[in-house]
Order: C-alpha cells, then sequence, then structure tokens
C-alpha cells in the first residue's frame, strides 16, 4: 500500500503552501470583481493539471499543487476585495477558515453526541446566546443546525405542516381529502426555496398564497387578512405563514408584530425567514427591525452570511422545543437509542434531516468565545451604514434613482441618463451589470424590482467605502454610455 499521502509531515508542507497562498490573498486590497473565465478553458486547465497516469500516485508536487490553488482562488468570487458587492455570502473571519480546516481534518459528523461530543455541546451554548436576542423560555425553545436557509426553511415548514395535519406523515397529503386543502402563505417577495418547499412536501404551488406588499416592499398586514379570507373561501387552510427578515431581493423586513397578531388570530404557524437579516439582532441599534420575533414558532438564521463564518451554517430555531421533533418521525435502530441517556440528550438526528453533518456550529462558537458578540455587531452595524451611506450618494446623482431606502446592507437602484430610451433598451440594466462582471473590476448583482431591472449592491466587506461606491458609479456611467452607443470590448 502507498499511504505516503496520509504523512503527517507531508500534511504539514502542503498546509504551509496554501496558508502563504491565503495570506497574500487576504493581504490583497486592490478592487477586484470577478474574473468570469470561459468554461471550456477552465475545464481544460483543470483536466491539463490532473495526473495523467491512472494506476500512479503523485508522491508530491509543490508546482502542481501551487498551480490549482492559484487557479481556485483566482476563478472564484473575491469576496475580501472593496469591489465585491454583489452577493449575500460574506468573507469571512479568518479565524473561522481555520476552525473549518480543523474540522475538516478530523471529520466529526455531528448530528449525534458520541461522533462530535464538543460540537454537540457548542450547539447547547451558542442556541442559550442567540436566544438572550430573540427571548424565548430558555427550558422551552430548540436550536439545530442545518446546511443552509433552503433547508432550515423547508425543515420548518414541514414540522408546521405535520403539527397542523399530523395525518400527512404517515398517510400522506390524501389523508386531508374532503378537507380545506393545505396551503401556506408568503410575501410576494419571498425567496424561491420556500416556494420549492410547497412542491415537495406535495402542498404544490396552487396553494401559495401570496400576501401583497406595500411601498416599502414588506407585507402589509391590513391586505394580508383580506388575501387570507379569500383562500379560505377557495376552500385553503393556511397552516403557515413564512415571513422575511431581510429579503433577498431588497432587504426588506416584514412587520413581524403584526403578522404575529394574525397568526395567533387564525391559528397560524409563522415561520420568519432570517437567513439574511436575523444576525440583526446582536445589534442594540438594529434589533428593533425583528420587533416581536419573541411570539414567531421558528426563525432561519444565516451564519454565513451576516455572522461573516463559511457556509454552510445556518442554525433553524423553534419557541417550542416539543414541536422540533414534529418534521420527522422514524425510528432507526442503527443510529436512534431507546432508551435515551445524558449522551443522546445532545444528539439532533431526530430534528433534522442530515444523519452525517459537518459540526457547523464550531467556526461560529469559536468566533463568539473568543471575540464575543460586539464583533460582529460592529461589522453590521458598519455595512447597514455604508448602504444608507450609498442610497444618499445615489439619490444625489441626477442620472441614477434609488428603488428604495435600505433598510439593512442591501440597496437597489438604476441608472438612468437622459439619452437612455427605456422602450428602446429595456434590460439597459441588466446589460450594465453584466458588461460590468466581464471587466472583472466590481461584482454586483442585478433584480427585478416592480417588473423592471434594477443594480443590486449587498455591503459584505468592511473594506468599502464611499469612496468605492462613488468609483463604482463612475463605471457604471463609462459602461453604460458605451451600450448606448454601440461600443463593445
Amino acid at each position: 500500500m502507498q499511504l505516503h499521502a496520509f504523512d503527517p509531515q507531508l500534511f504539514r508542507h502542503h498546509a504551509e503552501i496554501a496558508i502563504a497562498r491565503l495570506e497574500n490573498h487576504l493581504a490583497d486590497t486592490s478592487i477586484r470583481g470577478l474574473a468570469l473565465t470561459e468554461p471550456a478553458g477552465l475545464l481544460q486547465t483543470a483536466r491539463n493539471l490532473m495526473n495523467s497516469k491512472s494506476g500512479d500516485i503523485a508522491i508530491g508536487d509543490d508546482k502542481k499543487l501551487g498551480a490549482i490553488l492559484d487557479l481556485y482562488i483566482k476563478t472564484g468570487i473575491q469576496v475580501h476585495s472593496p469591489g465585491y458587492m454583489g452577493r449575500q455570502f460574506s468573507g469571512v473571519v479568518p479565524l473561522a477558515g481555520v476552525v473549518d480546516f480543523v474540522s475538516s481534518i478530523i471529520n466529526q459528523p455531528s448530528s449525534f453526541y458520541e461522533a462530535a461530543q464538543l460540537p454537540s455541546v457548542a450547539e447547547r451554548i451558542m442556541a442559550e446566546e442567540l436566544n438572550r436576542f430573540i427571548g424565548w423560555a430558555p427550558e422551552q425553545f430548540a436550536m439545530i443546525t442545518t446546511s443552509g436557509g433552503s433547508l432550515a426553511n423547508l425543515t420548518a415548514i414541514l414540522a408546521a405542516r405535520n403539527d397542523k395535519f399530523p395525518q400527512c406523515w404517515s398517510q400522506g397529503i390524501g389523508a386531508v381529502a374532503g378537507q380545506p386543502r393545505p396551503a401556506i402563505a408568503v410575501g410576494d417577495d419571498a425567496h424561491y426555496s420556500v416556494c420549492r418547499a410547497a412542491g415537495i412536501l406535495g402542498i404544490g404551488e396552487d396553494q401559495i398564497v401570496r400576501l401583497p406588499l406595500n411601498h416599502k416592499k414588506q407585507i402589509c398586514p391590513q391586505q394580508a387578512r383580506q388575501t387570507l379570507a379569500d383562500a379560505s373561501a377557495r376552500g385553503l387552510r393556511v397552516f403557515c405563514l413564512i415571513a422575511s427578515a431581510g429579503t433577498t431581493s431588497t432587504g426588506a423586513f416584514d412587520p413581524i408584530d403584526e403578522l404575529a397578531d394574525i397568526a395567533e388570530e387564525q391559528d397560524i404557524w409563522l415561520h420568519i425567514d432570517g437567513a439574511h437579516g436575523a444576525s440583526l439582532l446582536v445589534s442594540d441599534t438594529l434589533r428593533h427591525k425583528l420587533k416581536g420575533i419573541e411570539r414567531v414558532d421558528s426563525l432561519a438564521w444565516d451564519a454565513h452570511k451576516m455572522l461573516f463564518v463559511p457556509a454552510m451554517c445556518t442554525l433553524l430555531f423553534y419557541k417550542d422545543k416539543a414541536k422540533s421533533f414534529g418534521a420527522f418521525r422514524q425510528n432507526a435502530s442503527y443510529v436512534f437509542e431507546k432508551e435515551p441517556d445524558i449522551y443522546t440528550e445532545y444528539d439532533s438526528a431526530e430534528q433534522n434531516f442530515e444523519c452525517t453533518k459537518r459540526p457547523l456550529i464550531m467556526n461560529l462558537w469559536v468566533l463568539w468565545t473568543l471575540y464575543g458578540p460586539a464583533l460582529f455587531a460592529e461589522k453590521i452595524e458598519y455595512l447597514c451604514d455604508l448602504a444608507l451611506h450609498a442610497y444618499h450618494i445615489i439619490n444625489a446623482q441626477e442620472d441614477f434613482e434609488t428603488v428604495h431606502r435600505p433598510e439593512c446592507n442591501i440597496l437597489c437602484f438604476r441608472y438612468l441618463p437622459a439619452n437612455l430610451q427605456a422602450s428602446n433598451y429595456p434590460d439597459f440594466q441588466v446589460a450594465i451589470r453584466n458588461r460590468i462582471r466581464g471587466d472583472g473590476k466590481f461584482f454586483i448583482s442585478k433584480v427585478d424590482v416592480d417588473e423592471a431591472g434594477a443594480l443590486r449592491i449587498v455591503m459584505m466587506n468592511h473594506q468599502i467605502t464611499t469612496a468605492h461606491i462613488e468609483m463604482l458609479l463612475q463605471e457604471i456611467r463609462i459602461v453604460g454610455q458605451q451600450l448606448l452607443s454601440g461600443h463593445t470590448r
């Protein structure tokens, strides 16, 4: 057997090669967007780096390893650069990357205490720490980790369905035949994962009740009442209402307190998709945007967004611990214990879909242990303030318009020069975004707002300043005028 690849000294040598490159990467504060590479060329480059002799084990090719790492870093989104303003995943606190590196080597799947003792305990600690900002009864709530907000939303909706329609788990959705059809209600700007959940759970997209939005792109409680009444008249039983704390499109925060009133009156499970915005809870100055959070039934919270840890790390909270076991109901003698003990009390496999799961919580717990909540609150507040500064800067430009006033760190706007005839160039904003992405200096995103294209920036990097925003606007002007004149690069 050739086991040289497992040699500890070789591991250290390879780690040092990687760390040197990552150190240089983090030290580079230049303005970089996305070096979007033609796929066929990248495919060929990657193939050329592979070991061409099948059956042979490469003993150690530092040059090839370096080339692979350089290619990996070069072709990725430059999340640590001031030019990165495009997505909701973050440049991580470097220490979290170190912890993730350790987790990758020791490889402790964390759904069972016996396989991941410290992660299981850390998950309990972080649940208690973060619940201080939510406000539920300490002994009655529960938190589990999942690999992403989409899975967390799906799990919570499944728990809600089984709570309101307990026969569905064993008998299927057909068991409610002859009764009002199970339905979910969402804001008209809800994340697509919520709509996917309806299909996956057999509820069906036709049973998604879309709640109207107000001018701030929030669910309008007054119109929601009428929409829910109309749904009931159509033979639907809305069992779960999903609201957002920081929508993907514009970063809007739905009025949780008012929606909680409706949910309580109509016996509806209230779930908050707080994948992006729940992190504002750790800030004394921003927490008010989630007023009423203590009244909801469940909450999805992505730490890999605004708590700046590596993806994935999503926290799924339940107000009622007993209901956290309602999503899944199985017996499996090879993993589940018939007689609970002090160890199985920390198992989470019965509460989540994943059996083998990375120790997601470790990256967050170590940062929280060493830095405390102040690290996160300070950066979140800076990023939200930066988006507000960008709003004022853009509003002061005659050739730009903002689409909304930012509630967090997401801002949508449009470039509308005097020589633009929108009817002749309806996809102008998208074309600007694509050209800027191709140029590789800035990385921004796009979104449809009120059925029209808009440019979208997400402030995730504390190294971005108002000077970078001014530079971006000038770049947009240059690109926009090139497009209008038919100039190509």
